[in-house]
């Protein structure tokens, strides 16, 4: 059942109608959660002028909070279409850039659109196709094609000459002329290295996805720099599994610390080390990356190395809406550090 509800007010108010439950907003409970006078609130309600912009927001948002939907002549009009093309939804990294664009974007009165890959369905190409059909202002691309070393740039360029903006995230290519956004993945391992022999491990070994992806090079060129070691890299896939099957081969050699391509592949290495009665970190060290919202609660409180997923992707809108202003900015690759994030996963080697 849908209640409508009738916010208190002057004649005329706007009513704001229940997303979910039933329980009526009354103004003073708006007002509460915006912290602003009931006749702010009511100003508001009604469209009326004299209120500030950042004071306006505050009660839409506390609509928002209270699950209430926004009235009708408050609702903004778009400013056009974006579209966020990512590979995938189970790892939660993904989802965290998501969020982060959408917000951003949104902020900007411009209105998402979400396309994931999945196994079976639409491809990158496909996708794409989709997005210029339905007139999209601009597109932004996390940890796509362009990441791929194998796969062909040319498919980018032909979207420039379509007259369409874009952004790349994650996997910089000099054959393809568009602003890209990285995380620095040489210092991300350094970071980590230095962090595992700083606890006494003598014998370290990186778990990194397939060599092809961008990502996988830089942390494995940074591996070998901190280390001299190219023979303790094990490439395989970005996920729990891979991770496993990595690690068995990395302990087979002696490690006591292993750095992992991905929090997804660490949780898997963990689970390898236990199949083997060792413990973590007694026993061995490991190290993941990315840093997405549910790592902290893992068993044991995963140590990684947090990639700037707000200021990576705050940037990447900036740089597509400057682009598609028509204020093109410089076509290259703006690299963020990350940020070593110490936790229950990383020990001193003992013996």
């Amino acid at each position: 059942m849908v209640v409508r509800v009738t916010v208190p007010g002057p004649r005329g108010a706007q009513s704001a109608q229940p997303r979910s439950g039933t329980a009526a907003p009354r103004l003073a409970h708006i007002a509460a959660q915006a912290k602003v006078s009931e006749a702010t609130v009511s100003r508001v309600l009604n469209g009326k002028a004299g209120v500030a912009e950042a004071t306006r927001k505050r009660v839409l948002a506390a609509l928002d909070v209270l699950g209430y939907e926004r009235p009708t002549r408050l609702r903004q009009r778009s400013a056009g279409l974006v579209g966020l093309v990512i590979p995938e939804l189970t790892n939660p990294i993904f989802p965290a850039f998501a969020q982060v664009v959408e917000q951003v974007l949104a902020g900007r009165g411009y209105t998402p659109i979400l396309c994931t890959q999945i196994p079976g369905g639409s491809v990158e190409d496909e996708l794409v196709e989709q997005l210029v059909e339905r007139g999209v202002d601009g597109i932004i691309f996390l940890s796509g094609l362009h990441a791929d070393l194998s796969a062909d740039p040319a498919r980018y360029a032909a979207l420039s000459a379509r007259g369409v903006p874009y952004v790349l995230i994650n996997g910089y290519n000099p054959a393809i002329s568009a602003p890209f956004v990285s995380p620095d993945d040489h210092a991300a391992v350094r970071m980590a290295v230095t962090h595992l022999t700083e606890l006494g491990h003598r014998k370290v070994g990186l778990a990194v996805g397939p060599v092809r992806f961008v990502p996988s090079h830089r942390k494995r060129e940074g591996f070998v720099e901190a280390t001299g070691a190219p023979g303790l890299v094990q490439h395989t896939f970005f996920s729990v599994e891979g991770g496993q099957v990595a690690a068995g081969a990395l302990l087979d050699e002696g490690c006591t610390g292993i750095v992992c391509g991905s929090d997804m592949m660490a949780l898997g290495v963990i689970r390898a080390a236990r199949d083997r009665g060792l413990r973590v970190p007694e026993d061995i060290s490991v190290v993941g990356y990315d840093d997405s919202p549910l790592i902290p609660f893992t068993d044991p409180p995963l140590t990684t190395v947090r990639q700037p997923v707000q200021a990576m992707a705050t940037a990447a809108v900036g740089a597509l809406l400057e682009e598609i202003g028509g204020n093109p900015v410089q076509h290259t690759e703006y690299v963020f550090q990350p940020e070593l994030v110490v936790r229950g996963s990383t020990g001193h080697l003992r013996g």
